[in-house]
């Protein structure tokens, strides 16, 4: 029998985020996931929509990001407001505007006339900023929170907002900077594939036909869909064994070769004049290779272009990473670390003894976060809250390494296309990374799936959201030999490359979950890494548990996950509402995370069966090419975890794999 998802209530709490926000919060039109009219797949087959109406529900999803991003913004500097006494002095004024550096100007006026300023008034506004500023005052004196519409000035766009002050003896008011909501339309449209990406020519790069070098031109959004691209000058190939020095300047010189770099088994040509055709044919001709193919390009779902930084903004304490792979000829298997380390559970804390849900009280929690109560995360939360010694890397365009709400949570990373941290200049990688790890319960911005355990930033994608397949390679074996217990990769091509598959199986072998989302084309066409069988697949879901519009399917998906309009960190301190497989591949991601912290010593494939299995079925009954297994649960794969670590059996393989690991470590034989 074929059971399609029905519709079910918007998982958002109309509760306020206290008592303090409660007037705000009234006062703006913010139901995330709502949708317009009847469009989406609670009447329509998940795959069933023809290309112009994907146009429309894509477009749609790209406002309503925009949108919940301008209200995220403005929430967050509310609450920052509504915290400042009227006694306060310029000294913390300038404090907050250090903190929060998209806020442009703030000025405090205490019942008696006194005021107090900091920051600068953006140019351009002459009058209107202080009739602004006159009537968020006045509209804070009666008690009433002020947000003036959307204003733009010389290409920026600007809201000016007025509180009551804490204790209500004055009024804070103040211009807060709003760019990050017109970048996110920006990249919503390339990372949901509205508009060509990655541009024609740009690195060099060619469009073609997945697994081919056939060239197409992608002219459309829908194009994508059907295109991997690569980069024209050069090919990746193993050899049947080492090559002799002498062979590679052999090879060199027939190609007139203008690089050449290795990589575990591999090598990557570059040449000052062939084209990958050209090389791939000499390749095969001259050499007899295991394989040779073009050198792939692999693209986040993000944009092109610099992630906005607000003026002022300081970069803070930076950890990171210093050291490059390690013996990366080898794949790097000196240093490979032990696996046996420590592990324990999170202590419960807090958490409800009869498992009932444990809420958190972060801003803009209960408002906006709609994804974790819907996989039934506050209920896992009372079973497990994850552990420090769990380590889940983030290969992706970086991570801000000093944003509020992930300090603390952040490990060594590595920057692997570029000089310096691993930093993030797009946006992508934190928004990834929040997801997974945001701070719980502290009060501020939003919360994480996970209370505890650590973020491994591995920079891969450079500032246009494009890596290349040595790249991606690298960061996968670096992380792992770095100690990744998980890898989150929201990034893909639909091209199979072989180079990549030799690094995801290094990584599998080692034992860690490799998590990869599908893509954004609404289409049947396999993604790599996703397809890999080593990698667990995640497709997206809305607030409704139907299929993302966007989203991709084939037999090789896993499971679905939230992915539409979800809010998690972002750079410059701010937070953002993104949609797409690569916001729903994180869910899994700590998902994968608050399993090992319950039961350390299981394997990868027994993490992701027990993702699998206890996933809520949706779409036709059983496994589906829309959803997989269905969509996680967090509460139901603690319990399975948990059940697993306290059985006899559990109990036995525990006690055998750390007698085995305890052999290796100490080169002990096996008795005979």
């Amino acid at each position: 029998m074929s059971r399609r998802p029905k519709w079910r209530p918007i998982w958002l709490r109309w509760a306020a985020a206290g008592a303090a926000a409660a007037a705000l919060i009234a006062f703006l039109p913010w139901q995330i996931g709502l949708r317009e009219g009847d469009e989406n797949g609670a009447n329509n087959p998940p795959s069933g929509i023809d290309a112009a109406q994907e146009k429309r529900l894509k477009t749609a999803a790209v406002r309503r990001d925009a949108e919940a991003t301008a209200r995220l913004c403005t929430l967050e500097c509310f609450k920052a407001f509504r915290a400042l006494r009227a006694d306060a002095d310029e000294a913390k004024l300038r404090h907050l505007l250090d903190r929060h550096p998209h806020m442009a100007y703030v000025r405090l006026t205490a019942g008696g006339g006194k005021t107090a300023e900091a920051g600068v008034m953006p140019e351009g506004g002459g009058d209107a900023w202080s009739a602004q500023l006159a009537k968020a005052e006045r509209e804070a004196q009666a008690g009433r929170a002020y947000v003036s519409d959307p204003i733009r000035r010389d290409g920026h766009r600007y809201i000016v907002l007025g509180v009551p002050a804490a204790g209500g003896a004055g009024t804070v008011s103040g211009i807060i900077r709003q760019d990050i909501v017109d970048e996110v339309e920006r990249r919503q449209r390339q990372f949901l594939r509205l508009v060509p990406y990655p541009a024609e020519g740009r690195y060099k790069t060619e469009s073609a036909k997945p697994n081919s070098t056939e060239d197409i031109t992608v002219r459309t959004g829908e194009d994508n869909g059907s295109a991997s691209h690569y980069h024209i000058n050069e090919a990746v190939v193993r050899f049947p064994s080492e090559p002799a020095d002498a062979v590679i300047q052999t090879i060199m010189k027939d190609i007139d070769g203008a690089s050449v770099r290795k990589l575990g088994y591999a090598y990557v040509f570059t040449s000052h004049s062939k084209e990958t055709e050209e090389l791939i044919a000499y390749f095969r001709e001259r050499w007899n290779p295991v394989y040779v193919e073009p050198h792939y390009l692999y693209l986040a779902n993000g944009s092109e272009g610099r992630a906005p930084k607000a003026e002022g903004a300081e970069s803070g304490n930076r950890r990171g990473v210093k050291a490059q792979a390690k013996n990366a000829g080898d794949f790097g298997t000196a240093g490979t670390p032990d696996r046996e380390r420590s592990k324990t559970r999170a202590e419960d804390g807090a958490a409800d003894t009869a498992g009932g849900p444990i809420v958190p009280n972060d801003l803009l929690y209960e408002a906006y976060q709609w994804n974790l109560p819907a996989i039934e995360t506050e209920r896992g939360w009372a079973l497990s809250r994850g552990s420090d010694d769990v380590v889940i890397a983030v290969l992706d365009t970086g991570v801000q390494l000093d944003h509020p709400d992930l300090q603390g949570r952040i490990t060594e990373g590595i920057n692997l296309v570029g000089e310096g941290d691993p930093d993030d200049d797009v946006g992508h990688g934190t928004h990834v990374a929040g997801i997974i790890a945001a701070t719980v319960n502290n009060g501020e911005g939003v919360a994480g799936l996970s209370w505890r355990g650590r973020i491994m930033p591995v920079k891969v994608l450079d500032s246009s959201g494009s890596g290349t397949t040595y790249s991606v390679a690298e960061g996968i074996i670096w992380a792992t030999d770095h100690g990744a217990d998980v890898i989150n990769m929201s990034l893909g091509n639909y091209a199979s490359a072989e180079f990549l598959h030799d690094a995801i199986r290094y990584a599998y072998d080692r034992g860690v979950v490799l998590i990869a989302a599908s893509g954004n084309d609404n289409t049947d066409q396999p993604g790599y890494p996703a397809a890999y069988p080593e990698v667990f697949a995640v497709a997206a879901t809305d607030a409704g548990d139907n299929k993302a519009p966007y989203s991709n399917y084939g037999d090789y998906i896993d499971v679905a996950a939230p992915g539409d309009a979800i809010a998690s960190t972002y750079p410059g301190n701010q937070y953002a509402a993104l949609s797409g497989t690569s916001m729903a591949s994180p869910h899994a991601a700590a998902l994968a995370g608050l399993i090992k912290s319950v039961s350390p010593d299981l394997t990868n494939e027994e993490v992701m069966d027990i993702m699998r299995k206890t996933a809520v079925d949706l779409g036709d009954e059983g496994r589906d090419i829309y959803f997989g297994y269905g969509r996680i649960d967090v509460k139901r794969a603690l319990e399975a975890a948990e059940q697993t670590a306290n059985t006899l059996g559990g109990f036995r393989l525990k006690f055998e794999r750390r007698i085995e690991a305890l052999r290796q470590r100490f080169g002990v034989g096996r008795a005979a």
